[in-house]
């Protein structure tokens, strides 16, 4: 057999691609707010996860100059050697203190973040135990770790419970879940799971991604929302979503964070966060702290559209966040739909399996504070339009 067997085999997406109903990897030539250019045409996007509209932000953009002007385009080098800047270090002494914990640490992805600190964490004599729909990221880590990995059902805590009580008391053992579930837009149970991670001496991480910036009072994320910073060990989360960068980091104990930054291979082995990406998330830091009104127009989009979308006869699911998805099922229905809204200017996300279990395939809408009522309404026109067409609605 040759190995590259399975890619000449590998026709789905050309097939998909011939039929005219292709979604991914499309170039966008053109970004404003809310407005993207695709082919020339002008776009609504309620596909992106630009929660507080920070992407053009005047204050964001100067940072990002001045620090291309102050230390270049990269620092052509990882943290462990060349790559650290003065930067660097005052993010993650702001990102401590934002989160309340002792010490955070900033990686290059989301995606490494993941794979750093729990590939670090779990050993030998550990066990890592996940919710069924956690990111790709965390599910990936955990195939590089030396321990066990064990599944409970979502949101499931009779059987997170069921799960730890299985396992030795000896050994190390560490809940990993994400706190917004990025395709439904639903809640991690916290409380629930910090219950039970107290009765069986359990550590609890959460990937924050799309909370931070979002949830709680203060935008400090879905512990907050909850009430558990306190007894949550581990917080974990992006730049690419509410902070409009990239990258991603943790925030711990000293003595945790200490521990990764020294044997996290993938912060050791990468290039760190160039300038300009450091930059534009310490000034949408100062943005989040200190401009609430932004979450508080995040929300009044939401509910507007989950509540305008669930009155015409669509199923949003479980969500309670500015991730929106509206349930299809079948694969091809979804696809259907997603170019009926490409027509009409409307940039959307279709995922469909493994993104989300079999035959639940969706569109996934996401908003953000800066989206104008006649952007949402054309939104909401334009999916009244093809769900009628589709037969989706009555």
């Amino acid at each position: 057999m040759d190995i590259f067997d399975k890619c000449y085999n590998f026709t789905r997406a050309e097939e998909v691609m011939e039929s005219g109903l292709y979604p991914y990897f499309t170039p966008i030539e053109e970004v404003q707010g809310n407005k993207v250019k695709v082919n020339g045409k002008e776009m609504v996007m309620v596909g992106s996860n630009n929660y507080l509209g920070l992407i053009n932000h005047p204050k964001v953009m100067k940072a990002a100059q001045e620090a291309i002007d102050n230390y270049g385009v990269a620092t052509c080098g990882s943290r462990f050697l060349n790559g650290t800047l003065d930067l660097h270090t005052e993010l993650e002494d702001r990102l401590a203190r934002f989160t309340g914990k002792e010490a955070a640490l900033a990686f290059s992805t989301g995606y490494q973040t993941n794979l750093g600190i729990i590939s670090t964490l779990v050993g030998k004599r550990d066990a890592v135990i996940t919710d069924r729909r956690v990111h790709a990221s965390i599910i990936d880590a955990c195939r590089m770790t030396f321990g066990s990995v064990y599944k409970f059902k979502h949101n499931d805590m009779e059987d997170l419970d069921r799960v730890l009580s299985s396992l030795d008391k000896e050994m190390g053992k560490m809940i990993v879940v994400d706190g917004v579930f990025s395709m439904e837009g639903d809640l991690a149970n916290l409380p629930g799971i910090v219950e039970v991670a107290k009765k069986y001496d359990t550590k609890v991480m959460v990937d924050d991604a799309h909370g931070l910036g979002v949830m709680g009072e203060n935008g400090r994320g879905t512990c907050e929302h909850f009430g558990v910073e306190k007894d949550v060990d581990i917080i974990m989360g992006t730049f690419s979503k509410s902070f409009a960068s990239l990258g991603g980091f943790v925030a711990s104990t000293k003595k945790v964070i200490n521990f990764v930054k020294h044997f996290a291979r993938s912060l050791i082995f990468s290039a760190s966060i160039t300038p300009a990406s450091v930059a534009t998330a310490l000034a949408t830091l100062d943005i989040i702290e200190n401009e609430p009104e932004r979450r508080e127009k995040l929300w009044k989009v939401t509910h507007k559209m989950k509540n305008s979308l669930e009155e015409m006869g669509y199923d949003t699911g479980a969500t309670e966040t500015p991730i929106i998805p509206v349930l299809i099922g079948d694969d091809e229905r979804a696809f259907m739909l997603w170019k009926m809204l490409r027509e009409e200017g409307i940039f959307t996300n279709p995922a469909i399996y493994p993104a989300v279990p079999k035959g639940q395939a969706l569109i996934r809408t996401s908003y953000s504070a800066t989206h104008s009522e006649e952007e949402l309404n054309k939104v909401l026109e334009s999916f009244e339009k093809g769900g009628k067409k589709l037969g989706l609605l009555g």
